[in-house]
């Protein structure tokens, strides 16, 4: 395969193969499908060691973007991969100031995801989002302590919504990011259940629902900000935004 390598210097050299590879991808000298060289090819025509290369690929494999198959070789994964997530998730985790900038992360994403919806709903998903809205009315009304399954209701409706914008890679990183508002989510609904605003909640739900319903997405930011995340305020929901 014809696929420029140059020789590199001896500084980070891992990154610098790393680089390369990433480069050769993006300039359409690998494509997806495609087998990368050896490493004794790499190591000739780079002039690297071995065990760097064995690095480098090591971890675009963690990655997600190259794949080893027993006796063939190593090549360019096609399509997308969960574990190409991971280092964002890694990064989020560790950076405890990060709270702020996970929830704007988390509004610009479902903003974005509803102007999908929006284009792209069918009927039988929105008969099914007010059912959800629904079922979270009857929870709330019980006067029961139904918080787990209101939770359960809350995040079926925003997987519904989130599988209506029917972009799989949309889809995948907004799970993640509401899997890192997990239990604040949880503790807000906790919140706003055993402190009588269980209705509230549901209606935020059912704003929601109308703006997919009518395909009103006039000032939705303004309408998001409002209501889609009443649920995930400061301090598990005991503050108003």
């Amino acid at each position: 395969m014809a696929v420029e390598l140059k020789k590199l210097k001896t500084e980070s050299v891992v990154q610098q193969i790393i680089n390369t590879l990433t480069q050769a991808i993006v300039d359409g000298d690998l494509k997806p499908g495609d087998q990368i060289p050896t490493e004794i090819e790499m190591v000739e025509r780079m002039g690297v060691a071995r065990s760097s290369v064995r690095e480098a690929v090591k971890i675009l494999t963690y990655l997600g973007v190259l794949e080893s198959k027993r006796s063939e070789g190593t090549f360019v994964c096609s399509g997308f991969r969960e574990s190409m997530i991971d280092p964002m998730v890694y990064g989020i985790l560790l950076n405890q100031d990060s709270f702020e900038d996970l929830m704007e992360l988390r509004q610009m994403l479902e903003t974005g995801t509803m102007r999908l919806a929006v284009q792209k709903r069918t009927e039988d998903e929105l008969r099914e989002l007010w059912a959800m809205v629904e079922r979270m009315r009857s929870i709330a009304q019980s006067g029961e302590d139904g918080v787990e399954e209101f939770f359960q209701a809350d995040n079926a409706f925003h997987d519904l919504v989130q599988q209506m914008g029917k972009n799989p890679l949309a889809d995948k990183v907004n799970r993640v990011v509401r899997t890192l508002t997990h239990a604040m989510r949880y503790e807000t609904v906790s919140t706003m259940l055993r402190s009588g605003r269980g209705l509230e909640l549901a209606g935020a739900h059912a704003h929601i629902y109308e703006i997919l319903e009518t395909g009103d997405v006039c000032h939705l930011d303004e309408n998001v900000r409002s209501t889609y995340f009443r649920e995930v305020l400061e301090d598990g929901g005991k503050k108003q935004p």
